[in-house]
């Protein structure tokens, strides 16, 4: 798979700094939960399509870290920080054991098709 990213070398050395630490602590705090946690859902308030992964993660007894991130009015650049780093346009972002795997529908697919319990426990 190829992800189209603006090179560095495309970058003016003058605004490097700036576009390599924007929102740099909220992509750090994403990461280190994902290494620490086998199933990582980040989130935002008021979304129902984050409260789905959530339910079905409940429903299915699943062990889970949740990080949320503002909701439709406030804190939309940490949001836009994370889906460009994860490439996924959307929330919620739903990673098992470092991989993401999608949002709520996904999650509810591999849940439903036993391959949630497969990748977890791998």
């Amino acid at each position: 798979m190829s992800r189209h990213i603006l090179e560095e070398a495309n970058i003016h050395e003058a605004i490097r700094g700036k576009v390599s630490n924007n929102n740099k602590s909220v992509v750090e705090e994403a990461q280190r939960a994902i290494e620490e946690n086998a199933v990582v859902v980040i989130g935002m308030a008021q979304n129902p399509h984050c409260k789905k992964a959530c339910k079905v993660l409940d429903k299915a007894s699943a062990s889970y870290h949740y990080l949320e991130h503002g909701s439709y009015l406030k804190e939309w650049r940490k949001r836009n920080a994370l889906k460009m780093w994860s490439g996924w346009p959307t929330f919620p972002m739903v990673f098992i054991k470092g991989q993401l795997i999608g949002g709520a529908s996904e999650l509810q697919t591999l849940i439903k098709s036993k391959e949630y319990d497969q990748l977890v426990t791998a």
